[in-house]
């Protein structure tokens, strides 16, 4: 599969944050859309045979990938190490992959720093962030009464996600270039971004800018890799990994559906255990090139009730690391 980066440019607060399984979902819809039904149900065919037409990543803070996680004692420290300084620290620059593992958390940055790289070209700001939560009211009026009550008139908050109004975030896409074009992923992507993407996207929430002409990349993975670093949640379930040497967080995933589907009777898919993004998996029976795969996972099925053949993004691109202990 080929891998293409994309420079997104947010335009607007989110209500969704930017995960490769809820883009997958999002992005289907906006290939029917352009594409018609029938084009998609044909990219679609063997995304559960482990065969996907398409992979995506998170968006991450432009050029930077998540810190592995992984315990502590894999982490070269320095004896009176600030402890709570260095958990902040959670992006790791891409020129910094060929660095020794048991170094990266002392090479990572945290928010700040990351925002201030992309920003300032790395020149220290006052009040400089990576991204702010706000919280945005939200209230229904009775119309019997003229004013909110209680029930389903009480008044409530919801999170916004914002970034600064120049940061770039990328993109990563493995794409089976025999069954979607970069182009065709682009088009869609930029149609996505017009309209709006995750939560409230129909009253001005989620938008983003395309930069105009995505990249053909190769992730840098080690040569002598022995385990995996994903870039995206993933359903890591039966794919023969050696547990003791296998790090991740736990993902609850309560999904819904989006566009048409949400008026199809019910909108709520069944919840998904994944592994967060940033976890290590190591297999069992390491092949010999295992810098070349390039995802893992599984697609998803049966995760709706409403709708049958609707399919959940079980994959997650991956780069090959070495995972060493201090």
């Amino acid at each position: 599969m080929q891998t293409l980066r994309f420079t997104l440019r947010p335009r607007t607060a989110f209500g969704t944050p930017l995960a490769g399984d809820t883009l997958f979902g999002q992005l289907c819809w906006a290939i029917r859309h352009r594409f018609g039904n029938d084009w998609l149900t044909e990219r679609l065919a063997g995304y559960t045979e482990s065969r996907p037409f398409l992979v995506l990543s998170d968006a991450f803070p432009q050029g930077f990938l998540p810190l592995p996680t992984v315990p502590g004692a894999f982490w070269v420290q320095a004896p009176n190490a600030d402890r709570k300084a260095l958990k902040k620290k959670r992006w790791l620059p891409l020129e910094e992959l060929a660095s020794d593992f048991r170094q990266w958390q002392s090479l990572a940055r945290n928010d700040a720093e990351a925002a201030a790289e992309i920003l300032y070209d790395g020149v220290k700001a006052d009040k400089v962030a990576l991204q702010e939560i706000t919280v945005q009211p939200h209230n229904s009026i009775n119309r019997a009464t003229s004013t909110t009550g209680e029930g389903m008139f009480t008044p409530y908050s919801m999170a916004q996600l914002w970034f600064h109004p120049e940061m770039r975030l990328d993109l990563y896409a493995l794409i089976d270039d025999a069954r979607i074009t970069a182009q065709e992923l682009t088009e869609a992507l930029m149609d996505m971004g017009k309209s709006g993407y995750g939560r409230d996207a129909s009253i001005g929430l989620g938008k983003f800018a395309i930069e105009p002409d995505a990249a053909f990349t190769g992730l840098l993975s080690a040569t002598d890799a022995n385990a995996w670093l994903t870039l995206a949640p993933c359903a890591p379930q039966g794919l023969g990994l050696d547990a003791a040497k296998s790090f991740y967080q736990p993902l609850t995933r309560f999904g819904r559906h989006g566009d048409a589907a949400v008026h199809s009777g019910n909108p709520f898919k069944r919840p998904l255990l994944l592994a967060k993004t940033g976890s290590v998996f190591t297999p069992q029976n390491a092949p010999e090139n295992l810098d070349a795969t390039r995802y893992i996972g599984q697609g998803l099925s049966g995760v709706s009730t409403s709708v049958p053949e609707a399919v959940a993004q079980g994959y997650a691109p991956v780069i090959g690391i070495r995972m060493e202990q201090a």
